[in-house]
C-alpha cells in the first residue's frame, strides 16, 4: 500500500494535493499512512484485494477525501464488501455536495467524518438502527449479556441481539475485543466498545426518537443489579473476578449515577448503587470519588428508609479512609438516629462498625476494641460474613496497635478464614495484619516476607490504598533491620501514593503514630540531608515501581532511578500512550480532542486515567516521564 501511495505520476500528484475537487487533503505523510489503513481493513474482509496500477488513484483520491480520518477510512472500507472505490467516491462526493451547496472546496474533519457516519446509519437496517441507538447508553464497553439486557426492543429480540450486534462489528460501527484484565474462562472476557464519534451520534439518535430515559432507565437497572450481586458475592472465590469485573465497568457505573443524579426522581437509585459499592470500594479512582457520587446522593431529596441509613455509613467510611473524621461524625450520627427509628439492625450495625473504625483511626484503640467487638456479634447474628469479616479484621488492628494479648489469635484468625472463603484480596489484608503482629513480636523476617506477599496481591487488584499500607508496613520493618536508606525510600513511595488517592496519613491515626516513630528512627540513624533525599527518591517513584522496588529487594535507588523507569508506558493502554505523547507536547485537553477526532470531555477522562495509573498529580509529570522515556 505504500509502495501504491507513491508508485506513480497520477498517485503522486494526489499525494502532492493537486486534485482540485478534493481540495488540500492531509500532508503527504498521513494520506499514505491512510492508503495503508484503507488496504489493510478492505483485506480484512475480501482477503484478495491489492492496491495496484489499476486502483490506486482512485485509492488515494478516496483516502484524501476522507481527510486521512481513521475512522471514517474505517467505516469506509466496510462498504468494499458491495461497492468498488469509485462507486464509494462517487457516493460520497454526492453527499459531500450536498452538505457544502455545490462548493468544490475541502470540507472540515468534523463535517467530512459526519457525512460517513450519516451515509454508514443510513445503509444499516432498523435493527442495526436500534441497537446502535440503544448501544450508545453504555460507557467503557459492555458484554453481550448486558447488551441483551438493556437493548432488546420491539425492533429486535433479546436472542436476536448476538446476530445484530455481530453485523454492527462486521461493519465497523462496533469494536469487538478480548479483555485481557478478566481471568480466562469466566465467561465475561469478550467485550464490545463504539469509538466515542459514534457513540455520540448513536446517543443523537437515541433522542431523536425519544427512547432515550426508557434506555437510560434500563442501563440504570442493570447497574443495579451488577452492583448488588457483587455486595452479595464479594467475600468469597469470585472476589478477584468481581473487582476486575467492576473496575471494567467504571464507566458504565458513573455514567448511570450521573444519569439518576440529573433525572427527577431517581436520586435514591444512585443511594442503592453507591452503597452497594462498599465492598468494592477498589471500583473507584479513589475514596474520593465513591464519596462524591454518595455525597450528591444523600443531599438529593430521597426517601428517609433504609437505602439513605446504608449510604451514610458507607460515606462515613469513604471519608473516614481519606482521614477526614469530621466529616464522618454527622454522617454516623445521622446513621444511627435514623436506623434507630426505622429498627433497622442491619444499618444500626453499620453504624456501630464505622463509629469503631473512627475511633481506630483517632488512635482511641481500647474503645475502638470495644466498639469493633460490638459490631462483630452483631454481623454474625445478621448472618453478613464479608461484614463480619472485616469488623474482625480491624478488631485485629485495635489489638495488634494496643498490645493486647488477643492479638496474634485474632490476626490468624483473619488470615485463615479469607483463606478459608479463597478470598484473594481479603488475604492480602490479613497477610498485612499478621505480618505487623509478628513484627510487633519480634519476627522482622517473616514479617517481611509477609508483607511483600501481600504487596503482590495489591498490585494484582489495583488495591493502591493497600499498597500505600503495605509499603508504610515494608518500611517500618526494615528500619529496625538496618535497611534504613531503604526504608526511607519506601516511606517516600508510600507517600506518593497516599497523595495520589487524595487520602492524608496525619487523618490515620492507627498508622501515623508508627510512621512518625519509624522517621523519627531514620532522621537519627541517617541524618536529615540523607533522609530526605532517600524519601524524595520514592516519592518520583510511579505506582508500579514503588511496587517493582519494594519486591525486587536490591540496592537502594540511585538518583535519577526514579525519572528513569523505563515502564512508563508499560502500564497504559495503546489510546492512552497517544495521549501521553500529546500531552507532552504541550497540547491542551480540547487540542488533544480535535487532532484524535473525540470529544473533548472523552480526552479529559484519558489524562485522568494517565495521573491516575502513573501516580501522577499533574501533567508537568507525564511531560517529565515521557521526554525521559524518549530520550533512553
Amino acid at each position: 500500500a505504500a509502495d501504491a501511495a507513491s508508485g506513480g505520476p497520477e498517485v503522486a500528484a494526489a499525494v502532492a494535493g493537486t486534485d482540485a475537487e478534493a481540495g488540500p487533503g492531509p500532508a503527504p505523510e498521513v494520506l499514505s499512512e491512510a492508503v495503508s489503513l484503507f488496504a489493510d481493513r478492505v483485506t480484512a474482509v475480501l482477503p484478495d484485494f491489492t492496491v495496484d496500477a489499476g486502483n490506486s488513484v482512485a485509492v488515494t483520491r478516496l483516502c484524501r477525501r476522507l481527510d486521512g480520518i481513521p475512522l471514517a477510512i474505517e467505516l469506509a472500507a466496510v462498504r468494499m464488501r458491495v461497492l468498488s472505490v469509485e462507486q464509494i467516491l462517487d457516493r460520497l462526493n454526492d453527499r459531500f455536495r450536498l452538505l457544502t451547496q455545490g462548493s468544490r472546496g475541502a470540507m472540515p474533519r468534523q463535517r467530512t467524518l459526519r457525512a460517513l457516519v450519516d451515509w454508514s446509519y443510513d445503509l444499516c437496517t432498523p435493527a442495526e438502527r436500534a441497537l446502535w441507538q440503544g448501544l450508545s447508553v453504555f460507557s467503557g464497553g459492555w458484554d453481550l449479556e448486558a447488551a441483551q439486557r438493556v437493548c432488546a426492543s420491539d425492533e429486535i429480540a433479546g436472542a436476536a441481539v448476538s446476530d445484530v450486534l455481530t453485523e454492527l462489528v462486521d461493519k465497523s460501527i462496533v469494536i469487538r475485543r478480548e479483555d485481557a484484565a478478566m481471568p480466562p474462562g469466566d465467561g465475561y472476557g469478550v467485550r464490545y466498545d463504539m469509538l466515542e464519534t459514534l457513540r455520540q451520534y448513536g446517543e443523537e439518535r437515541l433522542a431523536e426518537s425519544g427512547r432515550r430515559t426508557a434506555l437510560r432507565l434500563r442501563h440504570r437497572d442493570w447497574c443495579r443489579e451488577l452492583a448488588e450481586r457483587a455486595e452479595a458475592e464479594w467475600f468469597g472465590e469470585h472476589q478477584m473476578r468481581w473487582l476486575a469485573r467492576l473496575r471494567l465497568e467504571q464507566a458504565n457505573v458513573r455514567a448511570t449515577l450521573e444519569f439518576c443524579l440529573s433525572e427527577p426522581g431517581q436520586a435514591w437509585a444512585a443511594l442503592e448503587i453507591g452503597a452497594a459499592m462498599w465492598s468494592h470500594r477498589l471500583s473507584w479512582t479513589s475514596p474520593s470519588e465513591g464519596h462524591h457520587w454518595l455525597e450528591r446522593a444523600l443531599a438529593a431529596e430521597t426517601p428517609a428508609g433504609s437505602e439513605r441509613a446504608k449510604a451514610l455509613w458507607v460515606d462515613a467510611w469513604l471519608v473516614l479512609l481519606r482521614g477526614d473524621a469530621a466529616a464522618a461524625r454527622p454522617l454516623l450520627e445521622e446513621c444511627r438516629a435514623l436506623s434507630e427509628r426505622l429498627g433497622d439492625e442491619a444499618q444500626l450495625a453499620g453504624a456501630v462498625h464505622i463509629t469503631g473504625f473512627a475511633a481506630l483511626l483517632a488512635g482511641a484503640f481500647p474503645r475502638a476494641f470495644t466498639l469493633l467487638e460490638e459490631a462483630l456479634e452483631r454481623r454474625r447474628a445478621l448472618g453478613h460474613r464479608g461484614h463480619a469479616w472485616v469488623a474482625l479484621l480491624q478488631l485485629a488492628m485495635a489489638a495488634v496497635f494496643m498490645n493486647s494479648p488477643r492479638s496474634s489469635a485474632l490476626c490468624e484468625e483473619v488470615l485463615e478464614t479469607a483463606r478459608r472463603e479463597r478470598a484473594e484480596w481479603s488475604v492480602s489484608y490479613g497477610l498485612w495484619i499478621v505480618a505487623l503482629d509478628r513484627w510487633r513480636r519480634g519476627d522482622a523476617q517473616a514479617a517481611a516476607a509477609m508483607m511483600r506477599d501481600a504487596i503482590r496481591v495489591k498490585v494484582r487488584c489495583h488495591d493502591h490504598l493497600g499498597l500505600a499500607q503495605c509499603l508504610e508496613g515494608l518500611a517500618w520493618i526494615l528500619t529496625g533491620e538496618g535497611a534504613r536508606p531503604r526504608a526511607a525510600e519506601l516511606l517516600g513511595a508510600a507517600h506518593m501514593v497516599w497523595r495520589s488517592i487524595g487520602t492524608s496519613l496525619s487523618g490515620l491515626g492507627h498508622l501515623a503514630g508508627l510512621h512518625d516513630r519509624c522517621e523519627e528512627l531514620l532522621r537519627r540513624g541517617l541524618g536529615d540531608e540523607e533522609f530526605t533525599a532517600g524519601f524524595l527518591r520514592g516519592s518520583e517513584l510511579t505506582l508500579d515501581a514503588a511496587a517493582a522496588y519494594a519486591l525486587e529487594g536490591g540496592p537502594p535507588l540511585d538518583a535519577g532511578d526514579a525519572e528513569q523507569e523505563p515502564g512508563v508506558a508499560a502500564v497504559l493502554t495503546r489510546r492512552e500512550r497517544e495521549i501521553a505523547e500529546l500531552v507532552a507536547r504541550g497540547l491542551s485537553n480540547r487540542q488533544i480532542a480535535e487532532t484524535l477526532v473525540i470529544a473533548q470531555r472523552t480526552a479529559e477522562n484519558h489524562v485522568e486515567n494517565i495521573l491516575r495509573k502513573l501516580g501522577f498529580t499533574s501533567r508537568a509529570q507525564i511531560v517529565r516521564a515521557w521526554n525521559t522515556r524518549q530520550a533512553g
